[in-house]
């Protein structure tokens, strides 16, 4: 079956608009979009990170506002929230901002929920916080959002009791944790073993090598992973010196984004064309498979209906000799 394009579940941003700045404008935010869409992503969950509450009302009811436009609203499927309820930890909560990180908190998520006009559709929060099973079963049962795991350093037993709660995924899976780790108490181990817990990954080269790529695909199976770009605002810009998301960072021509005092990427430089290209050239899965991780699965975690996208998207990509290319 053809597909329109690809779904991206976490888009922090595009072109050098930042979807968490304080600064953003409808205006910029709708440049974004609508540059992401002409490069072979159909749709997709523009994501906010952990920030003040202030920055979370005013940015959540600005691009609500725009998911009813008319060139945007099949494009659009929802938010992304990614934090504030994580780990405080230094590399388990990445380039996250340790002063705006909150404990699990339902009333200060059912603001959330209302600033974006209850267009949440899928909230990371990490599993070894006090109270992330409350929280879990909170957002999951009450409100109707998907929940997934990361920037923590949880164990399996925190993996299962957020799972109990409802919680169907992990964000980033390999990322978002730091350098070394335990040898075999860690949570990457923890959240491969875990056979109830989806996989997102970042596939664009440099999050992740392809031994660890191939590892979730076997242990998670392919109905079980779904790729995301993890865009930052400077995917799509030339390399160079840059900041974003708080971070002073380098673009390498590689694509390679990082922090250069800290060494830990910020985000990647790529979008799902891009990841998924990377990921056909590792000859891992099939081309059905391929648009099974970057399509359909996504879908089906947000509880979207695939027809809802196919049939209403343009279509802007196609395969040739092995690749998808735009039209």
């Amino acid at each position: 079956m053809d597909i329109p394009g690809f779904v991206d579940l976490q888009v922090n941003g595009h072109k050098g608009i930042d979807f968490s700045s304080p600064q953003l404008t409808e205006e910029d935010f709708v440049f974004a979009c609508k540059a992401l869409i002409r490069e072979g992503t159909a749709a997709f969950l523009p994501t906010i990170i952990t920030s003040s509450a202030t920055t979370f009302e005013r940015n959540l009811r600005l691009m609500a506002n725009c998911m009813g436009r008319d060139d945007l609203t099949n494009a659009l499927l929802g938010f992304h929230v990614e934090g504030p309820f994580i780990s405080e930890k230094d590399g388990a909560r990445g380039a996250h901002n340790s002063e705006w990180v909150r404990k699990p908190d339902t009333g200060f998520l059912d603001k959330l929920y209302k600033w974006s006009g209850e267009r949440i559709k899928l909230l990371t929060i990490s599993a070894d916080v006090e109270g992330a099973a409350d929280l879990c079963r909170h957002a999951t049962s009450e409100l109707g959002i998907t929940v997934s795991l990361g920037h923590h350093l949880a164990t399996g037993e925190e993996l299962d009791k957020a799972a109990d709660a409802g919680a169907r995924a992990l964000t980033h899976l390999g990322n978002g944790i730091p350098r070394l780790l335990p040898r075999h108490h860690n949570p990457l181990w923890a959240g491969l073993a875990n056979d109830r817990l989806s996989a997102m990954m970042i596939a664009d080269g440099h999050h992740i090598p392809p031994s660890v790529i191939k590892t979730i695909i076997r242990t998670k199976g392919v109905s079980r992973v779904i790729v995301v770009s993890d865009a930052s605002p400077i995917a799509g810009l030339p390399p160079g010196e840059y900041n974003t998301l708080g971070n002073e960072v380098i673009l390498e021509e590689s694509g390679r984004l990082y922090n250069p005092e800290t060494g830990y990427l910020v985000g990647s430089s790529s979008t799902m064309l891009d990841c998924m290209n990377y990921l056909g050239s590792l000859d891992l899965l099939t081309d059905d498979e391929l648009m099974q991780v970057g399509f359909f699965n996504p879908l089906q975690l947000i509880d979207v209906d695939s027809p809802v996208v196919l049939n209403e998207s343009p279509s802007l990509i196609e395969r040739k000799e092995g690749k998808f290319v735009l039209k």
